[in-house]
């Protein structure tokens, strides 16, 4: 590897190493935030901007070099064979190496892109943090109290449906008695019939 494509890979390789340094669960972002207000910090963060963007025109412009490479030696049809046999394999070991170097640039340029925004959204965690802890507390009372509720609907709910269904016993039993009495009456009243015949 060249010297340009080490220093790319290096700096690829320290910001996976930043990107996992955020990724710890177990530093709050409390202390997060005491980090990024450190004086050392802000000195960088004053001062970084502008190295920032001119390391993402160097990754731009070296990501834009590795795509010509790529595509300069991705044509094996104009190798001549004649003269050099072990041609197809260099042009193929450089080809390789041109998707290297583009891939390492691209990953580069995209993690210094996601670090940037980490940087950003770190220290807010703690701002955020306690308002969504405190929403948290109420939204897990809301589900509490709405399952209490359900809770009560379900008891008043079985409750009425045992007594519908105990009114339409009543009722069924009732037309059985009204049914057997109204026989009964007719009865009688066939009975009184003869006797007065």
């Amino acid at each position: 590897m060249s010297l340009q494509w080490t220093a790319v890979a290096t700096f690829l390789y320290v910001e996976v190493f930043f990107v996992l340094l955020l990724c710890i669960p177990f530093i709050s972002p409390k202390r997060w935030n005491k980090i990024f207000k450190s004086r050392i910090v802000q000195t960088i963060a004053l001062y970084g901007n502008t190295s920032f963007m001119v390391a993402m025109a160097i990754l731009v412009f070296l990501l834009i070099d590795a795509f010509r490479e790529v595509r300069k030696y991705s044509v094996t049809e104009k190798v001549d064979l004649t003269n050099n046999p072990t041609a197809i394999e260099h042009i193929h070991m450089k080809l390789f190496r041109a998707q290297r170097n583009e891939y390492i640039a691209g990953f580069a340029l995209l993690l210094c892109l996601k670090l940037r925004d980490a940087g950003i959204e770190v220290p807010e965690g703690e701002k955020k943090g306690p308002g969504v802890q405190e929403e948290n507390k109420t939204l897990k009372q809301e589900v509490k109290t709405l399952k209490e509720e359900l809770d009560t609907t379900k008891k008043a709910l079985q409750k009425s449906d045992s007594d519908v269904r105990a009114m339409k016993k009543q009722a069924e039993n009732l037309t059985v008695e009204y049914d057997r009495l109204l026989d009964e009456h007719s009865k009688l009243l066939a009975s009184s019939d003869k006797k007065s015949d």
